[in-house]
C-alpha cells in the first residue's frame, strides 16, 4: 500500500483504539505493503472484538495516504447501515449503494458501502465506476455470496474480516479465495482483559438422531421443527429457562419460524414476558420489538436467524440455543450476542439444547484457526456425529427431581452396559428393559410411603425413561419412530403394574418393615 508500518495518529472522532486493535491494523498494513496489488488477506477477530472499528480506521488511513477509493461490502442491510455510521464516526465520508441510491454524484465520494446483491446488480448493469477502487473490505467474509464479485476487483487489495474463518459451504473453502489469514486476539484474551464477558455454559442432552442434514450441510428446518415443536422439547426448554435463566434478559435462537411461535406461546402461557421476531416482521414492528427488548429487564426474545449478525444489545444476560447446528460460525455468532460487557456485567449464561457444546467444544475454546483455514475438511471430518455424541451421554436427573429420590444412593442405570451383560449371559434383549423397570420401581418405592406415592414418582421419570428407551433401541438396532413411541408407552404401563404388584414385598425388603395399611 506504500505506507511504512503504520503509526496510528490521534484523531478527534472520540473513537479510541485499544492496543490489540492498533496491533492488528499494523499487521494488516504490513501484509499489504509486502504483497502484490491483487492480494487477498483474511483477518479473524471474535464477535465483540471491534472488527468494524478496525477496518474503519484502516479505511481512514488508506484514504489519507492513497489517491484510490475504498469499497466496503456487507451481506445484510443492517450491517450496511451500521458500517456507514461507524465510518462517519471515523470522519470518513461515505455513500451507501442500495437499491434506491442515486449514483449520479458518485464521483464526489472516495468510500462506498454496499450490500453484496445490490452491488452485483449495479456492477452487472455498469452503473457504478469501480476503476479507481484500490481497497475492498468484506465484512462477515465467511459467506460465499461475496466470491462472485471478486472478478470485478482483479487489481484491488481485498481484506476479508470474520470471527470464524470457515466457509459457509464445504465446497468453497476460504483458502481458495484468500492468500493468507491473520489471527487476531483470542476470546480468552479478550475476556481476561475485560473486553468480553465470560460464558457460563449449561448443556441439556437432546436426542438428535431424527434430524436430517440438508444440502447446505446443516440440519433442515423441517426436521428441526418436527423435533423442537414437540411437547417434551418445549417442556424441556421451559424447564431449562426456569433453572438457569429465569429473570434474566434472554435471547432464544430457533431453527424455524413455527418453532419460535410455539416457544412464544409456551412462555406466554407460563406468564413470562416474551416477544417473537422473524424476517417477516416489518421494519416498524422490528424496531418496536427491539426497543421493548432493550428497555425490559426480564424480557425474553425468541427469534429465527435474524439476530445472529448485525444485532448488538449489551444488556443480554442469557442465550438459549433451542436448536442444533453443524455450523461452527453460527454457533459462535449466536453465543456472541451475549458477550458484550457492561459496568455490572462480566458473565452471561448460555443454555444449549442442541448438543452444540459437545459438538464444537466450549465457546472461547482455543481453536487453531490457521489449521481450520488451511484444512477445513480435516476439521469438519473430526467432528463427532450425533450418534457418537449421544453414545457418550449419561442421563443426569435434575437437582430438584433428584431431591425427591434422596433415599436412593444411585438412580442411574447404564443401559448399554446392561445390554452387553445380558447378551454375554445368553439372555434376551428384553431382559434389559425388565432390569430397568425393576430398578425404576425400586427407587420409587425407596422414596415413598405407599403405592400411590410410588406411582406419582414414577410419572416424574419421563425423561429418564425416554433416554433409556432411546439407548436401548440403538443397542438392538431397531429405532423406527412408531416402535420407539410404542416402547415408551409400554414401559410406563409395565412400570406402574410392577409397582402395584410388588410394592409390599419391595417396601418390606427395603425398609425392614411392612407398609402401613
Amino acid at each position: 500500500m506504500g505506507v511504512s508500518t503504520l503509526e496510528l495518529e490521534e484523531r478527534k472522532t472520540g473513537k479510541d483504539l485499544y492496543s490489540y486493535q492498533k496491533g492488528a491494523i499494523n499487521k494488516i498494513f504490513k501484509a499489504f505493503e509486502e504483497s502484490p496489488e491483487d492480494y487477498h488477506l483474511l483477518y479473524q477477530l471474535p464477535t465483540g472484538g471491534g472488527k468494524t472499528v478496525i477496518f474503519s480506521e484502516i479505511v481512514r488511513q488508506y484514504l489519507k495516504h492513497h489517491d484510490k477509493k475504498v469499497l466496503v461490502m456487507t451481506h445484510r442491510i443492517e450491517l450496511c447501515k451500521q458500517t456507514s455510521k461507524m465510518l462517519t464516526e471515523f470522519s470518513v465520508v461515505n455513500k451507501v449503494v442500495d437499491s434506491k441510491a442515486d449514483l449520479s454524484d458518485q464521483g464526489e465520494y472516495s468510500c462506498f458501502v454496499a450490500m453484496v446483491e445490490t452491488l452485483n446488480n449495479r456492477l452487472n448493469d455498469d452503473k457504478l465506476d469501480i476503476s479507481d477502487i484500490g481497497l475492498v473490505i468484506i465484512d462477515e467474509a465467511h459467506y460465499n455470496s461475496f466470491t462472485k464479485l471478486f472478478k470485478f476487483f482483479s487489481k484491488s487489495f481485498i481484506l476479508g474480516v470474520t470471527a470464524t474463518p470457515l466457509s459457509s459451504s464445504i465446497e468453497l473453502p476460504m483458502t481458495d479465495n484468500y492468500n493468507e489469514l491473520i489471527v487476531g486476539e483470542s476470546i480468552e484474551s479478550l475476556i481476561q482483559n475485560g473486553f468480553l464477558a465470560r460464558a457460563e455454559m449449561y448443556s441439556y442432552n437432546v436426542g438428535l438422531t431424527s434430524l436430517i442434514v440438508g444440502a447446505n450441510g446443516d440440519y433442515t428446518v423441517k426436521s428441526s421443527e418436527d423435533l423442537y415443536t414437540a411437547d417434551d422439547m418445549l417442556s424441556k426448554l421451559l424447564y431449562a429457562y426456569e433453572e438457569r435463566s429465569k429473570g434474566k434478559k434472554t435471547l432464544i435462537f430457533n431453527n424455524g419460524i413455527n418453532t419460535s411461535l410455539h416457544v412464544y406461546e409456551t412462555f406466554r402461557r407460563a406468564g413470562y414476558n416474551i416477544a417473537h421476531l422473524d424476517n417477516t416482521n416489518t421494519k416498524k414492528e422490528r424496531a418496536m420489538i427491539l426497543k421493548w427488548f432493550k428497555n425490559t429487564p426480564d424480557a425474553i426474545l425468541t427469534s429465527v436467524s435474524i439476530l445472529t449478525t448485525g444485532f448488538d444489545e449489551p444488556t443480554v444476560e442469557s442465550i438459549i440455543l433451542n436448536r442444533a447446528t453443524k455450523s461452527l460460525t453460527l454457533y459462535y455468532q449466536m453465543i456472541g450476542r451475549g458477550s458484550r460487557v457492561l459496568k455490572n456485567k462480566n458473565t452471561f449464561t448460555v443454555v444449549d439444547l442442541g448438543n452444540n457444546f459437545h459438538r464444537f467444544g466450549p465457546w472461547g475454546d482455543n481453536l487453531d484457526w490457521q489449521r481450520i483455514f488451511k484444512s477445513p475438511n480435516y476439521y469438519l471430518d473430526s467432528l463427532l456425529s450425533d450418534e457418537e455424541l449421544e453414545s457418550n451421554f449419561k442421563y443426569e436427573m435434575p437437582e430438584e427431581l433428584r431431591a425427591e429420590f434422596s433415599n436412593s444412593e444411585e438412580v442411574y442405570l447404564d443401559i448399554q452396559q446392561t445390554y452387553v451383560d445380558c447378551i454375554r449371559q445368553g439372555k434376551s434383549s428384553k431382559a434389559v428393559l425388565e432390569q430397568s423397570i425393576k430398578q425404576h420401581a425400586t427407587i420409587c418405592i425407596e422414596n415413598s410411603e405407599d403405592v400411590y406415592d410410588a406411582i406419582m414418582l414414577a410419572k416424574k421419570l419421563g425423561d429418564d425413561i425416554d433416554f433409556r428407551i432411546n439407548r436401548y433401541t440403538k443397542c438392538i438396532s431397531k429405532s423406527t419412530f412408531n416402535f420407539v413411541e410404542w416402547l415408551k408407552g409400554d414401559y410406563r404401563k409395565k412400570l406402574n403394574a410392577y409397582i402395584r404388584l410388588n410394592f409390599d414385598v419391595l417396601f418390606e425388603r427395603i425398609h425392614g418393615y411392612a407398609p402401613e395399611e
